[in-house]
This record gives structure tokens, sequence and C-alpha cells, in this order.
């Protein structure tokens, strides 16, 4: 206990600095996600508290971050969309997946796999994190420039017929779900098409226009309009708070730019009674529990999300072992990554109880606190605490925080997470592929086919293709490495090795060797199944030398074994000389030894097998 007082002002230091870091990233990154800012507040509130208690790295601050976030707006938009724009009735769905990917994190803990993480191809984690840059980036342009589609009437307009079908069609489903949707009580449900009122219509269709705007596609499908209905004042704000964040790091980076953004743009703003839009009010009070994720929870709504908790979790992971690397440069000591992931996911689990979006390990914030003072868990701890006393102190005077401030916190977000290192390497990457008469390097594809799925497509599904490839291709590379160095070459082309010199020259039309030097696998097999092919007809034995193979794979295995079926259907004696520990196992496994080599034809040494084959094989010439 001593110990973990030792350092209590550096602790109350650093973590009062980054809790204050963290406010208004917390707020923005709430908005972003499609919760409000509410739900970012309560994700950094306790996140950073438990995160740091029951974590393996003393100095880290959690809380939201961009590449979680990016994904957790993915989850909320898509089960928005499933429950009619429904905030209310999505939440529960929305909150298990969250808690799921908390427990997710704590199971990859408990078993030991955060040790794992680090095999990650470094090209996958480039792609995602530019295309978590370009996501923000797109996806605020609508806010900076004040446009909501849900309030343009002329487009929700459109979507009148599709929301007037929605709203059928649930009226059908909530029949069906109570066993009244029958003939018999048919004209209860035509009696209940009553409810479909204009003002259900309208706000059916605005739910609607805001899920078809939602994400990158959406924004370019909508741009147009929102350039013909510039809201002014609301991008001044926004170009207000981008230049705010990033002059006043030039006159000093002390205090947080993004902090001096949000009080002085949002200050002004109110000052001068300025018609701006507020952000969504922040409930006052402390924040409660909900419930709803276990009274309401329904399995198969979840279920198809699974896989996006998981990858939520693997995210999540990779983002807090990063940055407990760069702890570890700092202040020169060792994270313990498994103890760190229970402490993620435990924090992830509560936040997601109480509303919260999840989160990460923050470099920027455990990078303040460290420079601040900060040395143990105590920090984040206090971290988490001023952001909760912020909440019940300040929370209606932060509810009339204006929303294109938050944008353009997000837009600075959104051009610093973009990993430029990777970026600026492209044109120097050696160009080891190619595609008909063009050139280029694996992992350039690699990082573009992630960055661009993800963008476009779907970040989850990006991050596990772009696994794949960057796995194919480096199989493909260490392959291509192993066959030079493995010569599996024709039989009569062998160079003779100096131990062979004083091979008996009367057995050499009877008796042929054959080396392998270097693993048999997949990418060699295919040569070493032209043995059988290059045996003379004159042979009585072939002497296949083992010394040299240190490796067999399970394409090797068949190999072999066809080869020797081969052989010794001609007839022909395997003799094996000096079989290596690996290779025998898996020889033994599916009994080429002592199936088709017995015991008695496998020797320690070539001169033993040339003892052999003086004594057994007879000179037909």
């Amino acid at each position: 206990m001593n110990r973990f007082f030792a350092h209590l002002r550096g602790d109350l230091l650093g973590g009062i600095t980054a809790g204050i870091v963290a406010l208004p990233l917390a707020l923005a990154f709430g908005v972003s996600s499609g919760l409000g800012p509410s739900a970012g507040l309560y994700g950094a509130i306790f996140l950073s508290f438990f995160a740091a208690l029951f974590g393996g790295t003393p100095t880290q601050i959690s809380g939201p971050t961009a590449p979680m976030t990016a994904v957790s707006m993915v989850v909320v938009s898509t089960l928005l969309a499933f429950n009619e724009g429904s905030v209310e009735r999505a939440l529960p769905a929305i909150l298990t997946i969250f808690l799921l990917t908390g427990l997710f994190q704590i199971g990859i803990g408990v078993l030991g796999l955060g040790r794992y993480i680090r095999y990650i191809p470094y090209p996958v984690v480039s792609g995602f994190m530019t295309a978590i840059g370009v996501i923000i980036l797109i996806t605020q342009m609508l806010p900076a420039l004040g446009y909501y589609p849900k309030e343009d009437e002329a487009y929700t307009s459109e979507f009148k017929t599709r929301a007037e079908e929605v709203l059928l069609e649930k009226i059908l489903r909530d029949e069906a779900d109570e066993g009244i949707l029958v003939l018999e009580d048919f004209q209860e449900t035509i009696d209940r098409s009553h409810e479909i009122t204009p003002e259900a219509i309208a706000g059916e269709s605005r739910n609607l226009a805001a899920s078809e705007a939602a994400g990158v596609t959406g924004t370019f499908r909508v741009l147009g309009r929102a350039l013909g209905q510039v809201n002014w004042l609301e991008l001044l704000l926004c170009l207000a708070t981008v230049v705010v964040i990033y002059g006043f790091k030039r006159i000093t980076r002390a205090i947080p730019s993004t902090l001096v953004a949000l009080v002085v743009v949002s200050v002004a703003a109110f000052a001068l009674g300025l018609n701006y839009r507020p952000i969504e009010r922040i409930p006052e009070g402390f924040p409660l529990p909900n419930l709803d994720i276990f009274t309401g929870f329904q399995p198969g709504r979840i279920t198809p999300y699974i896989l996006t908790a998981l990858s939520l979790a693997l995210l999540g992971c990779i983002d807090s072992l990063l940055t407990s690397v760069v702890a570890d440069n700092m202040t020169k000591t060792r994270h313990l990554p498994n103890k760190e992931l229970v402490g993620q996911g435990i924090g992830n689990s509560i936040a997601a109880l109480f509303g919260g979006i999840p989160g990460a390990g923050a470099t920027i914030r455990t990078v303040v606190n460290i420079n601040s003072g900060g040395k143990t868990r105590l920090s984040g701890m206090v971290a988490g605490l001023l952001l909760l006393i912020i909440l019940l102190a300040l929370g209606p005077i932060a509810s009339r925080i204006p929303a294109a401030v938050l944008a353009g916190i997000l837009i600075t977000v959104g051009i610093s997470v973009m990993d430029y290192r990777g970026l600026k390497t492209i044109p120097s990457l050696p160009k080891d592929i190619n595609f008909g008469p063009v050139k280029l390097s694996s992992e350039v594809v690699v990082m573009m086919v992630v960055l661009v799925l993800s963008a476009f497509w779907n970040l989850v599904y990006a991050v596990g293709i772009g696994l794949i490839i960057a796995s194919l291709m480096f199989m493909k590379k260490i392959g291509d490495l192993m066959v030079k160095t493995s010569e599996i070459i024709p039989l009569l082309q062998e160079k003779a090795w100096p131990d062979e010199a004083n091979f008996p020259a009367h057995l050499k039309e009877e008796v042929f060797i054959k080396h392998i030097k270097g693993p048999l696998f997949f990418g060699s097999a295919q040569d070493f199944l032209q043995l059988a092919g290059q045996i003379p007809a004159s042979a009585r034995a072939v002497i296949i030398r083992l010394g040299r193979m240190p490796y067999l794979d399970q394409s090797g295995l068949f190999a072999m074994e066809e080869v020797l079926q081969q052989l010794r259907a001609k007839g022909v004696t395997i003799l094996f000389v000096n079989v290596q520990e690996q290779p025998r196992y898996l020889m033994e496994s599916i009994d080429i030894i002592p199936g088709l080599v017995p015991e008695r034809c496998i020797f320690p040494s070539f001169e033993a097998c040339v003892q052999w084959a003086r004594e057994h094989v007879k000179d037909e010439a």
C-alpha cells in the first residue's frame, strides 16, 4: 500500500492532466459513435478507472479511441437501422455487444493469448489506422457543414413510401409474434393500420434518411445536398475549432489544445448569443446501470454480431498493447500483456453496463500522464474519477457545447490517426509480386485492400481479408525462400557429396542416391514427386539421404508416401539414411515407417547403408 501511494503527487497531477485531455475526446467520440456525448463520457470514466485498477500497465490511461469508436459506430448504425432508427429499442442489443467485447477481452487475457497479438502484420494495422482517419474525416463533413439529413424535409419526403412499408411490416410482425395474425382477426390488423399516422410516417422517414446517409458511402450520397444547404455559422465554428487546436500547439503543448479549443470556441459562441446547434443533453447525476441488457436480452438479435464483438475485442487488445509498449519505452518498465487485457475487458464490460462505448489504451493520454509524473495505476483511476466529477458538477454546462466544435475536434483526430509513416514508405517498398506486366509490393497491396475495404465496406471483414491475404503472401514468400535453399533436383543431375567418392563402382547402375537438402514442404513437394519417374529400369535400390532435411510438412509427407509407393511397385528397395526426429515422427504416423521402409532399411550413417548395399544388391551389369 505504501508503494501504491509513494508517488501520490505525480499520480494526482498525471491523472488530472490526462483526464482533462480525455474530456473533449470522450465527448467527441460519443457523438461520433451515434450514442451521444454521454456514452463517450461514461466509457471514459469506467474504462479509465477499472482498466487502471486491474490492468498490467501501471501508467496506461484508457478510454474511447478512434479505432474502437469507428467500429462501434458501425455496430450502432447497423442496429439502429434494424430497429427503425429507435435508439431506445436498439440500445439493449448494442450494449450487449459491447459487453461481449469486454468479456471476450477477459477471455483472451485469461487464456494467455495476448502474446500472439504482436503477430498481426504491420500493413494490416497501417491500412486499418489510415482507414479510420478517412472514415472520421468523411463522416464529419456533414456536421461540419451543419447538415443533418433527418432535418432536410425535401430529402426525408423521398422515404415516405418506405416509411409506410416499414411501419406496416412492424404491425404485421408484432401481430405474428402475438399469434393474432390470422384471417379471423384480420379486421383487427386493419384497425391497427390507423396507428400509421402522418406523424409516425414523418418520424420513420427521418430515421430512414439518417440511416441512408450514415457512414462513408452515405455521406457521399447526400454531400451534394449538404453543399447546397451549408450552415455557415456551424462551418465557421468547426473551422475555428480546428484553427485553435493547431494554432495553440504552436504556442505551447503544456495545455491540451483540444481542451482550449473546446472551452474558447464554446464560451465565445455562448457569450455572443449565437444560434448554434448544441450537442445532445448530457444526463445529470450519477450514471445508472442499464438493466435492459438482461431484461430485454434476445439471443437472436445479437447472434449475427458475435464475430463483430470478437473483432472489436481483438482491435481493443491490439490498440491497448501498442500503447503499453509506448509506456514501457518511456518508463523503462515491462507491462504484463495478459493482465492488461483482463483489465481492459473488465473496464469495457462495466462501461457497457452503464451505457458507455468501448475503448482501449490511449497513447496520447498515456504519454501525457507519464510526462506529468504519473507512475502507478492510481493515475488512471484519478483520471476516471475526475471525469466523473466533471459529469456530476458540469453536466448541464457541457450540454451547451456546440456540435460543430466536436466535429472540429474529430476532424483533427482523423488527421492525426492516419499512419503517415506507413504511407511514406509506399514508394520505397520492394515490388515483389506481378500482376501481368505490372509489378507491385505485396505489403502495399495488403495495406490498400484493408484501407479501401475498411473505408467503403466493412471494417471487421476488411481486417479479416487483410490478414488472410497477408498470411497467404507470407506463406508464398517463405515457400519461395525455402525452395531456393532446398535442393530438390533431378536424380541424375545431382552432384556427389564428399563421402560418396568411394561408392562401389559396380553398383552404380543398380543403386542410386537421392539427396534432400532443406525442408520437404508444399513448395518443393511437386518437384520431389518426379523422383519415381527419374529412376532407370536397372535400379534395384534408392538411397534417400535425409540428414539435411530438418522439416517435413503434410504436403511433403504425402509426396514422400506417393513416391515410395511407386518405387515399391517397381520392385525398388528404399533405403533411408539419418532420418531426423520431426520427419520420422510424421512418417511413422502414416506407416511409411515401417510399412514402406522397414527398420532394417533405415541407417544412422551413409557408410552403414553402403555396407548393406554391398551385401544385398547384386551387380546385374
